[in-house]
């Protein structure tokens, strides 16, 4: 999925969505899901780009979805988030709370969630990482960064925006979906799917290895 298109329609938008082009192509699209989201087994932020499950017919649909639910379903992201992450690997695990339109720590109230973070390469103002959420809350992966300190480069909702976004010509946040794998739930072979960083990314990734 580019970065900037929603995946399936709202209430208040209609058109200009990743279903919306994938019927445009003539892919088949489970209808498990209802009319608004057809085919849809999980999201991405408008922002966020990369590699995504969609379902062809229902049965793989609620396949995988139960799939899903049981994490059995190893997704990647690769992130540039501000500053220098001290550890190379640690677990993020804060409940998570929806309050108007921000999601929000909240150990109290918050639903479980839980993201793996591994650095992959310090740089000189920036650390990029690999995030791999353990569950799927909205915002999950945005959130928890925000919350250790080191909030997504370009993210303008969680803290991520500012001089250092500016600097290096972030326009989005720096969140791919680079990675997903799993057991395809019909035929039972393993499935790998690897996305590249976009160019706009790739480029971002380079000034900031630039800045030395």
């Amino acid at each position: 999925k580019p970065a900037g298109l929603i995946t399936h329609g709202t209430a208040s938008k209609r058109t200009g969505t990743l279903v919306n082009r994938l019927l445009a192509l003539g892919v088949p699209l489970s209808t498990a899901g209802g009319v608004d989201r057809p085919g849809i087994v999980h999201r991405l932020d408008a922002g966020t780009s990369g590699a995504m499950l969609v379902a062809k017919d229902d049965r793989a649909h609620l396949a995988l979805g139960e799939m899903f639910r049981r994490h059995d379903i190893d997704r990647r992201y690769l992130a540039l988030v501000r500053g220098h992450v001290e550890h190379d690997r640690f677990l993020i695990d804060a409940p998570l709370s929806r309050e108007r339109a921000r999601i929000l720590v909240r150990a109290a109230t918050g639903k479980k969630a839980a993201t793996e973070i591994e650095v992959r390469e310090r740089l000189a103002r920036s650390t990029l990482v690999e995030a791999r959420p353990r569950t799927g809350r909205t915002h999950q992966i945005r959130v928890h960064l925000s919350a250790v300190g080191h909030p997504v480069l370009g993210d303008r909702t969680y803290g991520g925006a500012g001089q250092d976004a500016t600097r290096l010509g972030l326009v989005r946040p720096f969140l791919h979906s680079w990675r997903i794998a799993f057991d395809h739930p019909i035929a039972g072979e393993r499935i790998e799917v690897e996305d590249p960083l976009p160019p706009d990314l790739a480029e971002v990734l380079n000034r900031a290895r630039a800045e030395g």
